[in-house]
């Protein structure tokens, strides 16, 4: 019987503090993977203040703490630099710059490839976890627009546009840099190959003059899809009612209103579709690269993406994405799924005086699909916040079921479905939600990240997964 695939993604920081041998044995004794993923980084501490500070702030939130500490201390202040002295030959045609090497390149760089020869030794898939389109020092001209051409506000995700050529230029030769450096890795995991959707602002990206240029040479009509969007966008912000909500306040009765403003503003659908299309040419774009660059040795790409529905606004078409990956892990991250409603509720009451929090509440979780009825009669915006390090995800197994089910039925065993469960948060409740994809259909995990798995967790990792 084929083993099935269970991976771990590791913080280079963790190979530097324990070192390449101790994070491995972790990883294989406790756990069982098959497979680990690491970014191309090194770090070291630094004094309070300087650099950044781990763990990052969270979807404008920072509550969280480290579980294994990290050069002794579950949260501190870092510096880092690449793992790698760049090829500036790669860069020539990008009108980005290559990663800058510095003093922790120079002298712990060598750990992240020692760390992927030991981990290929010892029979695991290796990946290189990067952003798809998130080139050093974003240019506006390549920042995502809404559809009066402004930037989105506070947006979640320093992501690029997916039709920009200059940002595609700049991860081309990245890729083919680490490519060069790392040709033992079994292939490259991208990161929001898509539109994310954290703020409300987000979600109406991207009308990017560049976008317009892509449609038109592709068939989608751009001026439609703009001019329905900037309609709904601007009911959004001072047309909404409460009985616009009470359309979507019941369970499943928003179905019909959503196919309603599709078939009344075609537009909507045809800028959906080119957010997918987009989406697609991002990924057809990864895949080529990496068959040109791998030098007759095939590389996987492995897709990270937003759970359905989120990924309809995204434009992350999980159907597509078997024709050019070898694998999709849609994110199970639970603790993101309640604050994305707390920050769009935020957004539409400000835009929207008279609205009744509590039938906004219950609409924004239905259209999400993350509860089962109403879990709190009178829902408020308190009870959708970032989750402390002790408190449980307000999620319940049902919803994840369902999310993880139709990316199954939509991908049909054409790839491989291996959704990523986060490691933050208490140990009963991170076993609970891993149990969610070790019990379901899926064809293996990934857990993210190491940094929150302590040795308990990793030991439950395995024991569950095993049973």
């Amino acid at each position: 019987m084929l083993e099935r695939f269970l991976g771990i993604t590791v913080l280079s920081d963790y190979i530097l503090s324990e070192g390449v041998d101790a994070v491995l044995d972790n990883i294989v004794s406790r756990t069982g993977a098959t497979a680990v993923a690491c970014n191309p980084t090194v770090t070291v501490p630094a004094p309070e203040g300087t650099g950044s500070f781990q763990p990052p702030s969270d979807a404008g939130s920072s509550p969280r703490l480290f579980d294994r500490p990290l050069f002794g201390k579950r949260g501190l202040w870092v510096r880092s630099g690449p793992s790698y002295l760049p090829n500036p030959d790669f860069y020539r045609d990008s009108p980005y710059p290559h990663r800058h090497p510095n003093d922790i390149t120079r002298e712990f760089g060598p750990s992240i490839g020692d760390f992927i020869h030991a981990a290929r030794a010892r029979g695991l898939e290796v990946y290189l976890q990067i952003g798809a389109v998130q080139p050093p020092g974003l240019r506006g001209e390549d920042i995502p627009r809404l559809p009066d051409g402004n930037i989105p506000e506070n947006r979640m995700a320093n992501t690029g546009s997916l039709a920009s050529d200059g940002v595609w230029q700049y991860h081309h030769a990245y890729i083919r840099d680490l490519l060069h450096t790392y040709p033992e890795i079994t292939g490259i995991r991208p990161d929001w190959p898509e539109y994310p959707c954290y703020k409300l602002d987000e979600a109406f990206q991207d009308f990017n003059p560049q976008v317009g240029t892509w449609a038109k040479a592709n068939g989608y009509d751009f001026e439609k899809a703009r001019k329905d969007a900037q309609a709904l966008y601007h009911h959004l912000h001072g047309g909404l009612t409460n009985r616009d909500l009470e359309r979507f306040s019941h369970p499943g009765g928003g179905n019909t209103a959503l196919i309603h403003l599709l078939r009344d503003d075609p537009g909507i659908y045809e800028w959906l579709r080119l957010k997918a299309a987009l989406s697609t040419h991002c990924l057809r774009r990864w895949s080529q690269v990496l068959a040109e660059c791998s030098e007759g040795i095939d590389k996987k790409l492995s897709a990270n993406a937003f759970m359905p529905p989120y990924s309809i606004l995204t434009g992350f078409d999980f159907r597509r994405a078997a024709e050019v990956c070898a694998a999709v892990s849609p994110k199970l991250y639970t603790m993101h799924w309640t604050v994305i409603v707390s920050f769009w509720a935020e957004a539409l009451l400000k835009a929207n005086p008279g609205l009744d929090q509590s039938l906004l509440l219950r609409a924004l979780t239905n259209l999400f699909d993350i509860q089962d009825g109403a879990e709190t009669a009178t829902p408020t915006i308190a009870d959708f916040r970032y989750p402390a390090p002790d408190e449980p995800h307000p999620i319940s197994d049902p919803p994840q079921h369902r999310k993880i089910d139709e990316v199954l039925a939509t991908v049909d065993g054409r790839i491989p479905v291996t959704p990523i469960v986060h490691g933050y948060g208490p140990y009963d409740d991170f076993c609970r939600r891993f149990a969610v994809v070790a019990r379901s259909r899926a064809d293996g995990a990934w857990v993210n990240r190491y940094g929150y798995l302590s040795d308990e967790k990793l030991d439950a990792i395995g024991r569950i997964w095993r049973s």
